[in-house]
């Protein structure tokens, strides 16, 4: 029988607690749904009002992988869900709105990566976020991925733009800034016009455009995710790994004085003690006043 909690008045259905998601640590179905309802604080600003793509993975990272970008089957009636643009303006997606500790918690329960556009969906039209994800190719890794970010950050504050960095939770890292009077495809233009400055700047370790035969031994500065279209992990959601890491936001000490990739890997259990010490590293990004136009 599938037990049902109650969350803030809402009737939430669980499954397969015992199930263990993630076999290199052990780590189970349950722990993840307590990670994310004890994460929640600051997790859910950064999902709220944004529609949600989930990367599905509910037998673990090495079972099958799938994108759900539809509103999934057997939604509550309770989830807060949103018509959204598509590519053609005769068919909007309908897509969940993750709003509330309820929604979270039945989202988790989809066992599931949050993914985010850089746009609200009271205004699709108007991008609020600037995103660069700095990927490293092999044997590139996060150490140089921290060189390129610290380069953009200087470059980003030239034009009066403040970024913030978090770890992608896999390989590399992500830098995000709230920008303002902007579109997609203006703040794509933008970011493109950085990554091949950067290209320019650092040669013998950046790559702007994603061609395979490019990218190895360089960290790739993936403009693309500031399209409209496209979602990028949302700060604090766990990735499908092989351990439970998580999408963690760092300071910008931490980036400066890494020398180890493992100096920059957190795990489900290691983001308490660091929102304990550090509260929410990306809470700046929530202050309409923080955000900048873009030059």
């Amino acid at each position: 029988m599938t037990p049902i909690t109650e969350v803030e008045g809402r009737r939430v259905a669980l499954s397969n607690l015992e199930k263990v998601l993630y076999p290199e640590t052990g780590f189970t179905k349950a722990e993840l749904l307590h990670y994310y309802a004890t994460t929640a604080t600051a997790l859910l600003p950064h999902l709220r009002d944004r529609a949600v793509s989930f990367l599905r993975y509910p037998d673990g990272p090495e079972g099958q992988l799938f994108f759900t970008k539809n509103v999934p089957p057997g939604t509550p009636e309770w989830v807060t869900t949103a018509e959204v643009p598509r590519s053609s303006p005769d068919s909007p997606a309908r897509m969940v709105l993750v709003q509330d500790l309820p929604s979270l918690v039945w989202a988790a329960n989809l066992v599931t990566e949050f993914h985010t556009h850089q746009w609200r969906v009271q205004r699709p039209e108007e991008a609020d976020r600037l995103v660069f994800d700095l990927d490293p190719g092999p044997p590139a890794h996060i150490v140089h991925c921290c060189e390129v970010a610290l380069w953009l950050r200087e470059r980003l504050a030239a034009d009066g733009i403040e970024a913030y960095p978090k770890t992608a939770g896999s390989k590399g890292l992500h830098l995000l800034a709230a920008v303002r009077d902007s579109s997609s495809e203006r703040t794509s233009e933008y970011a493109k016009a950085l990554a091949v400055e950067a290209e320019r700047a650092l040669p013998r370790l950046v790559v702007h455009r994603m061609t395979k035969s490019l990218r190895p031994g360089k960290v790739f500065v993936d403009w693309s995710q500031n399209a409209a279209r496209k979602t990028t992990a949302t700060p604090y959601t766990v990735r499908a790994r092989p351990a439970p890491l998580v999408s963690a936001p760092v300071t910008w000490q931490e980036v400066a004085d890494c020398r180890s990739p493992a100096q920059l890997a957190f795990r489900a259990d290691d983001i308490a003690p660091r929102l304990a010490d550090h509260g929410d590293l990306m809470a700046p990004l929530l202050d309409p006043a923080s955000a900048a136009p873009l030059p």
